[in-house]
């Protein structure tokens, strides 16, 4: 299976506080820095989980054949990102050496500044991010390449809606893919941008997207009226719930038991384990995530 994402390739900045944080003072936690951001995230888990990565498409480099996991030598179909714009700064090289090393790698233009996100993590594993996601926006239709949506499914970040002309692109990468015979599926961003947005004018452009998957949490799935009628299949993430999976059947699976010492990206991996192998691979990818410090395998 070939899968390509489009959407976010940020700087992540896990802190997992030891002690509450007191105003003026400085508290003891645990941190991670490294590759980020929903589309990159799922990439990367999809890779964990057995697929192929892509070799990078920008202009300069030449393409070659890679196998599992982005090692030499193998012809078989690939796997890979088709990130936003990233940042051509310090943090977007990092971004970018990081994801290769897991063997997904950037496909678009690299240039501006790259988007940050802090994610900060309380004693019971639940995160509160604060996002800034630099140029990532400016990733325009134009830049795209029709040879990236040759694929088997295109993965969408819902935050690739929220701004433009990086919305337009989401919406002519879901065409190409559509057209290649491709299905699309959508993350949902998060709750408290929707309603900013809009959630009517944010559910008009999930509708033009047509996807055949959407994944949101509960929030999410409230806010936009809930996904029925958006896509065959909704995939509704409940935390520590599990999962429902609302399609051709109703399917419900709770989480298995395990440690929780992280939720970031707990969704992006649920979402990779869904689309790579179904509904148990998606809550066990999701409690693989949440086992550790920070959004990536």
């Amino acid at each position: 299976m070939f899968i390509v994402t489009l959407g976010d390739a940020l700087l992540d900045v896990i802190v997992r506080l030891g002690e509450p944080l007191a105003a003026g003072a400085d508290a003891q936690a645990q941190t991670r820095t490294g590759a980020g951001g929903q589309a990159a995230n799922v990439a990367a888990w999809a890779v964990d989980l057995g697929e192929d990565a892509a070799p990078l498409r920008v202009p300069g480099r030449e393409r070659g054949p890679v196998g599992a996991a982005g090692e030499p030598g193998s012809t078989e179909r690939d796997r890979e990102a088709a990130g936003d714009q990233a940042g051509d700064d310090a943090a977007g090289r990092l971004v970018a050496s990081e994801l290769e090393t897991r063997g997904v790698e950037l496909a678009g233009p690299r240039n501006g500044r790259s988007g940050v996100v802090v994610s900060v993590v309380g004693s019971d594993g639940e995160r509160t991010m604060a996002s800034d996601r630099g140029d990532a926006i400016g990733l325009a239709p134009d830049e795209l390449d029709p040879e990236w949506f040759a694929c088997d499914c295109l993965h969408i970040s819902g935050y690739a809606l929220l701004a433009s002309p990086i919305d337009a692109s989401a919406q002519h990468g879901a065409e190409l893919a559509h057209a290649a015979g491709a299905r699309v599926s959508v993350d949902l961003s998060a709750w408290t941008r929707i309603r900013e947005y809009g959630p009517q004018q944010f559910r008009n452009k999930l509708e033009a997207l047509n996807p055949d998957v959407i994944f949101a949490n509960e929030p999410e799935w409230e806010i936009v009226g809930a996904a029925y009628g958006l896509a065959p299949t909704a995939v509704v993430k409940r935390g520590a719930r599990g999962v429902l999976v609302l399609g051709e059947e109703r399917v419900e699976l709770p989480p298995p038991e395990g440690d929780i010492v992280d939720a970031t990206g707990a969704g992006d991996a649920l979402a990779a384990g869904f689309l790579v192998g179904g509904t148990e691979l998606a809550v066990a990818t999701a409690a693989r995530c949440v086992a550790q410090l920070g959004a990536m395998p």
